[in-house]
């Protein structure tokens, strides 16, 4: 196999070079082009922020614009006191064209609250104080007009019904008795305004289709609320993630073998506690009357409480909590043995990490800066996306040539529309504009996006590049701790930052192309949902598992290849392939050990996530009577319990992913030094990494006994594993 392997020249191993000593401070920079379009890039980010922000107007996401494009309760406006958008004929918006246009084909108001009577204009006018409450809901100059005069230049409604704000929005109080009778302010008919009595039921298309618009932002508006509620505990869960994580990560550094026995033990019994869970719950729905209703029958539903209810929703639980389980036992039945030689591998790293443990607290700031990017990209998207002008449209109940055209509110009743369509109104329809900067605002937007990847990309390749050049500066200590730097991780961070700028962009511009054309796949497969072309998804799903795939392999070469620069100060393209070749000729150590200590890394995380997790659930849900009057009032139970299972396992996947890294460069260096500087690998290394090739020379034998003899610590005897 490997004599196949070499045929391909995967490189020659480093030569014994003795006056290596680890990480080379005399390096000049690499990938200067990358350097500098990096920047220019930024630069014109900035640009693009700064431009956004100048145009963009937020106040079109918070605040209901009514017919004129005025925004209803916007401090310091006249609409200040005026929070609700009031809908003058609310049925027009049964019309197909609202899901289309999102805009309902009727005169809208800013009011301060909603109608919680029956009237119509007519009424209302022949008694004073009718009508003075009624003029709540008209346009001004009403003043000496008659009923016919005030419906035809549309300054009031024909009728006024009880109704409730709804996302800031006027609806019709609609409610369903018993029988399964429509009422509107319990009453199951009403007065049309024209004379006609009509059925609650003619509301019902209206109102679906007028919230359709908004339901997704009801969702969210309750999710903000639960979140209100509730970040006290959230952060007090997110804080005990914290702790465990601290904890797990201090008992490795002093008990490595016994925490990963413990950490493995402890995995499989907090799933085998939640398969016995789910067990109990779906017994226990046996009895409840609707509990067999499948999944597909119920449908999307916004409340997932609703699921909770159903059997089968924790029968998929149980299958699924078994699948993991029976994976999780069979690798280590299989792996058995390769874990002895991980948790060596831990034990090295878990030394190492003693030594710099200012690593430890470097993943916050990561999360800093990713918390800088991620915030830059959303604010300047909102502002992007709301930064185009007001559209007004021709609306009328009548046929007219000039429907759905654009027009000006200012001169509408003067124009030839007007003329031509007399029923006609000029309303707010959307927000938009034809002028350059909004014909390649989708370009910004992608642009905004594609920035983001590289900045988020390349604030990940600084924090393993940071910490690769910490932990190799460790391990190529001749006299730990004096042979390393005084501050090993702002050394390394300076020497990243100074030196590898261009190879650091130049990697996450790799992956960043990559992953924005995966975005533009998902995009296009989303586009053809409704297609029939059985080719097409087969192709489109070939690309997507392939790019998925090539994802990876991106990542993987990247971090490693990070690992050479840190150490050799080379470019990244000679690194990469250095790595890459180094990786090859250690194939069977990669697959065996580095892959095996990151199975392990993963149940740590895994276990973390599912203690605190279930804390979680049992506290949210008000399932132990303990909580119960502690546990805040919530629409949904779920947001905190996913907010702190999400965030768990980013805090643990932080810590944790200081060992990974760690580990990796461990084991890159004990690869790439057998044949550098023998004396410089550590003596637990050679004592359970299983080598590949031949034996080692007589002269890095003789340097091997010089080391025994000067730190027996060190290094003890060279044991060849044949596993």
């Amino acid at each position: 196999m490997f004599q196949y392997l070499h045929s391909f020249r995967l490189g020659e191993p480093r030569k014994y070079d003795p006056t290596f000593k680890g990480p080379i401070y005399n390096r000049g920079c690499t990938d200067i082009v990358c350097c500098i379009l990096f920047i220019i890039c930024i630069l014109g980010y900035v640009a693009v922020g700064i431009l956004a922000w100048s145009q963009g107007d937020p106040r079109k996401v918070i605040y209901p614009t009514d017919s004129r494009g005025q925004f209803c309760g916007q401090a310091g406006t006249p609409l200040e006191t005026k929070p609700l958008l009031f809908y003058f004929n609310i049925m027009k918006c049964a019309s197909p064209m609202v899901l289309l246009e999102f805009q309902c084909p009727t005169t809208q108001i800013c009011v301060e609250k909603c109608p919680d009577k029956f009237m119509t204009l007519k009424t209302a006018l022949s008694n004073k104080e009718d009508f003075k409450y009624y003029k709540n809901f008209c346009k001004e100059g009403l003043d000496g007009l008659t009923v016919t005069q005030i419906l035809k230049f549309g300054l009031c409604p024909v009728m006024l019904m009880p109704s409730k704000p709804f996302t800031r929005r006027c609806f019709p109080a609609l409610a369903q008795k018993k029988g399964g009778e429509i009422t509107v302010g319990n009453n199951s008919k009403f007065d049309d305004g024209e004379g006609n009595l009509r059925d609650a039921k003619d509301l019902v298309a209206g109102v679906k289709n007028a919230t359709v618009v908004i339901e997704a932002r009801q969702v969210a508006m309750k999710i903000f609320e639960d979140y209100t509620q509730s970040w006290y505990w959230i952060l007090i869960g997110l804080v005990i993630a914290m702790l465990i994580s601290l904890l797990f990560i201090v008992l490795l550094r002093f008990l490595a073998g016994i925490m990963v026995w413990v950490m493995i033990v402890m995995v499989i019994l907090v799933i085998g506690y939640g398969i016995v869970h789910c067990s109990m719950e779906y017994v226990s729905l046996k009895s409840e009357a609707g509990s067999n209703v499948t999944l597909k029958d119920l449908g999307f539903q916004t409340d997932v409480s609703v699921y909770l209810h159903i059997r089968q929703t924790w029968l998929a639980f149980i299958i699924i909590l078994a699948i993991v389980e029976v994976i999780i036992i069979l690798l280590l039945i299989f792996l058995r043995n390769r874990i002895l030689i991980a948790i060596a591998l831990i034990k090295e790293a878990s030394r190492a990490i003693g030594y710099v443990m200012s690593a430890l607290f470097y993943p916050l700031f990561t999360f800093a800066l990713l918390t800088i990017v991620i915030a830059y990209w959303a604010v300047t998207a909102v502002f992007l996306s709301t930064s185009n002008q007001p559209i007004y449209k021709v609306f009328n109940e009548t046929a007219c040539d000039h429907s759905r055209k654009i027009c000006e509110p200012a001169n509408f009743s003067t124009s030839s529309m007007k003329a031509e369509c007399q029923d006609s109104k000029c309303l707010f329809a959307f927000y938009g504009g034809e002028t350059v900067y909004h014909k390649y605002l989708i370009g910004l937007q992608f642009y905004n996006v594609f920035l983001f990847f590289w900045c988020a990309n390349f604030v990940t390749a600084l924090g393993q590049m940071t910490l690769a050049g910490a932990f190799a500066s460790y391990y190529w200590a001749f006299v730990k701790p004096d042979d390393m730097p005084a501050f090993p991780i702002f050394s390394s961070l300076g020497r990243s930052l100074r030196y590898h700028t261009g190879s650091l962009a130049f990697g996450s511009l790799i992956l960043s192309i990559i992953q924005i054309i995966r975005v533009l796949l998902e995009y296009i497969d989303h586009k053809l949902q409704g297609t029939q072309n059985k080719c097409t998804k087969f192709l489109l799903c070939c690309l997507k598992c392939c790019f998925w795939c090539l994802e990876k392999f991106i990542k993987f070469i990247n971090r490693n290849a990070y690992i050479m620069v840190a150490i050799y100060g080379k470019n990244f393209c000679t690194s990469a392939k250095d790595a890459f070749f180094l990786l090859m000729r250690n194939m069977i150590r990669v697959a065996v050990l580095d892959k095996v200590t990151d199975f392990l890394l993963f149940l740590g995380k895994l276990l973390i996530v599912g203690l605190v997790g279930i804390f979680a659930f049992f506290f949210f849900s008000g399932r132990v009577k303990a909580f119960e009057n502690t546990a805040p009032n919530l629409h949904y139970y779920w947001v905190p319990i996913l907010t702190v299972v999400v965030g768990s396992y980013l805090i643990a996947h932080g810590f944790f992913s200081v060992y990974a890294m760690c580990v990796d460069t461990l084991f890159l260096c004990f690869c790439d030094g057998e044949k550098v500087k023998d004396y410089g690998v550590h003596g637990i290394l050679r004592k359970w990494l299983p080598r590949v090739g031949n034996s080692f020379t007589s002269q890095s034998f003789t340097k091997r006994q010089v080391w025994k003899s000067r730190c027996p610590y060190v290094s003890k005897v060279h044991v060849v594993l044949k596993r």
